[in-house]
């Protein structure tokens, strides 16, 4: 196997992601469309692009396409069919790993290795090199990966909040079924920190309520409401049936745009999210960086249990709505108590092929 110089915090991250659950691996053919690739590897802490034979050089292609149009910074692995005179250009297009299916040039690979170790320098033939392939910043997040890897939640908010987006941070807050949580920590760490509300409009008479309740028991104090453009919702939903026709639409007109504007003065926001709820959030890390914005996800590996047993410890008021099934709650328009015990968002979205509003994907701008 012949390896680039993949920093050590970065190589530690991912092997510790892979151990623990959070991160998964994505094979791709050569010959797989990038464009069509982008929503297969969201989330992969490491992809392998598998080379069917050392004459079809689509693999290289798309390795270059996955670090300069899609930006990914995840672990690149070449794997198949490859010949020792491919190191060159196996480094210079951004694998970080080759694993060759013959075993029997390791020898000639070992050459290879030692005659190509300055791919992480700039070279004669003027192509990019592989720190300019891959994104830059994907290497601030592996340090941070690994610096919170075995970091309380708390710890991290403080040091979140305190020191590395000191003003610059804010937290999203559903004010759902487990959002005390983390509302809860935030105000111990600084009560002032912004909290920012998605007010579609459409939310229950009871999440308002509760919203009321832990504001005043929390002490919070910059919770800031998160409306549609008036202008936007005259014209993208006249009839406010939007969400029957087209839910994808209403979520980004209701709760995605609104929090993007919202953004523009914050270089990082921190959100609620768990891997235990499944679906995308299974391979949730603690950092990620979303259309060039940090997300800081300190309770991503928390369980239910945990979550409860925060509840009781600081005896935290419950939304009303939890005793009557509901797990995870939304836009009283696609919200319905969970029928699945073993999926905490089963009720959202009930009937749709939707497990997400959208503000946590990557804008198809940004995509594009």
């Amino acid at each position: 196997m012949l390896r680039n110089d993949l920093a050590t915090d970065t190589d530690r991250s991912i092997e510790a992601q892979l151990a623990s659950g959070g991160g998964v691996i994505v094979e791709l053919p050569g010959d797989a469309d990038w464009r069509t690739a982008a929503d297969e590897i969201r989330g992969a802490v490491q992809v392998d692009i598998r080379f069917p034979s050392f004459k079809d050089g689509r693999g290289f292609t798309l390795a270059s396409q996955l670090r300069t149009r899609l930006g990914y910074s995840g672990r690149l692995r070449a794997v198949g069919d490859l010949i020792p005179d491919q190191a060159q250009f196996l480094k210079r297009v951004g694998f970080d790993i080759i694993t060759p299916d013959r075993t029997d040039l390791a020898e000639d690979w070992g050459r290879a290795e030692r005659r190509f170790s300055v791919v992480y320098q700039p070279a004669n033939d003027s192509l990019p090199t592989i720190p300019a392939l891959r994104n830059p910043a994907g290497d601030d997040l592996a340090r941070l990966n690994a610096r919170y890897r075995q970091s309380e939640a708390l710890d991290i908010l403080r040091d979140a909040l305190n020191t590395t987006w000191r003003g610059r941070i804010a937290i999203l807050s559903s004010f759902g079924a487990e959002a005390a949580v983390g509302l809860h920590m935030v105000a111990r760490v600084d009560p002032s920190t912004p909290v920012f509300f998605l007010d579609t409009g459409r939310h229950f008479a009871q999440t308002e309520q509760y919203q009321r309740t832990l504001v005043e028991r929390l002490g919070l104090k910059d919770v800031r409401n998160l409306r549609p453009d008036a202008a936007e919702a005259l014209t993208e939903d006249p009839d406010d049936k939007l969400w029957r026709r087209d839910a994808d639409a209403c979520c980004a007109l209701r709760k995605v745009r609104p929090l993007s504007r919202a953004l523009s003065d914050f270089d990082a926001l921190i959100t609620g999210r768990k891997r235990f709820h499944g679906g995308d959030r299974l391979v949730l890390p603690v950092v990620e960086r979303i259309d060039g914005r940090v997300r800081v996800n300190p309770l991503a590996s928390w369980t239910g249990a945990e979550i409860k047993a925060y509840f009781h410890r600081f005896d935290l008021p419950r939304h009303p709505l939890t005793d009557m099934g509901y797990a995870s709650i939304g836009c009283w328009t696609c919200t319905a108590p969970a029928q699945d015990d073993d999926s905490i968002r089963a009720g959202r979205w009930p009937g749709q092929n939707k497990t997400e509003c959208g503000i946590h994907a990557p804008s198809r701008a940004a995509a594009e």
